[in-house]
């Protein structure tokens, strides 16, 4: 029981940044104190260096309206072109980096490249850092850290201030949130399917089906409970902060998650129940 007690406690943070760009302590931040009474949070500058932005965003009616003054603003700002509203990952062109084709690859495979990139965003902004990409990654797994690293300062995804773009991406959800989509919210309900929860960091089982476990720093849920049952063999509920929300489906007029209910949620530690289908 002590060798157990050892490993948990270990294990109970990972990797880690003691600085970050949201002012809070990172280990609080991926904290299930946290998750259980958020505070909301805020990229410093972000809000203040784009005053035009979101005087705009104020002009709106409605969240697709404030959807297409967003990418107008980004597609002004950072140079990229129409066409990629509606290209797809297999577009032999070459595009300017962008936050449409970050999402568009954690859609096809979460340990791409492209969630590489994510994760690396969440690392630098929150210091929260990943648990797996492509392999569990922890204080002994060099190896894994080491391709996560260089995945993520890939130069075909930095040649456009891509962190830059995450972070207008991640106040203007929050914006959203509060404004159309969830308003006076401070949890959802959301859902995820995994292959069995030993997969899994557990920190804590309070009963067989309820549990702390540690998710990486950034995962997808969603709201549509059957499209969870299509991703494994267990579906994973918890009460996610809306602060933590960086994407969710509607928020941009064009996407290609829309058919998931996909929500991207930075990660950390979480109060799950667990049901097995």
């Amino acid at each position: 029981m002590a060798a157990m007690e050892d490993v948990v406690h270990r294990n109970r943070r990972g990797i880690g940044h003691s600085t970050n760009l949201v002012g809070r302590d990172p280990e609080w931040l991926e904290s299930h104190a946290y998750n259980d009474a958020p505070v909301p949070l805020h990229i410093w500058g972000v809000s203040e260096m784009n005053h035009d932005l979101f005087t705009m965003l104020e002009q709106a009616g409605d969240l697709t309206e404030a959807g297409e003054a967003f990418y107008c603003y980004m597609m002004a700002m950072f140079g990229i072109d129409p066409e990629q509203r509606e290209a797809s990952c297999g577009s032999r062109k070459r595009y300017r980096s962008s936050v449409q084709r970050l999402i568009t690859g954690w859609g096809f495979d979460s340990n791409g490249p492209e969630g590489a990139v994510l994760k690396g965003w969440v690392e630098s902004r929150f210091g929260i850092c990943p648990c797996f990409h492509k392999e569990i990654i922890d204080q002994d797994s060099g190896r894994a850290w080491a391709t996560y690293v260089e995945e993520k300062m890939a130069s075909r995804f930095h040649n456009n201030a891509i962190w830059v773009q995450l972070d207008l991406l991640f106040e203007f959800c929050q914006w959203a949130i509060r404004r159309f989509a969830f308003p006076g919210e401070t949890h959802l309900t959301l859902f995820r399917g995994i292959n069995g929860v030993g997969e899994h960091r557990i920190l804590e089982r309070t009963t067989r089906r309820e549990a702390v476990i540690r998710l990486n720093n950034l995962v997808s849920f969603t709201s549509d409970r059957e499209v969870a049952d299509c991703f494994g063999d267990a579906i994973l509920t918890a009460r996610v902060p809306v602060s933590k929300i960086l994407f969710f489906n509607g928020l941009l007029p064009a996407h290609p998650l829309t058919g998931e209910g996909e929500f991207l949620v930075i990660g950390g530690e979480f109060r799950v129940s667990v049901d097995y289908v």
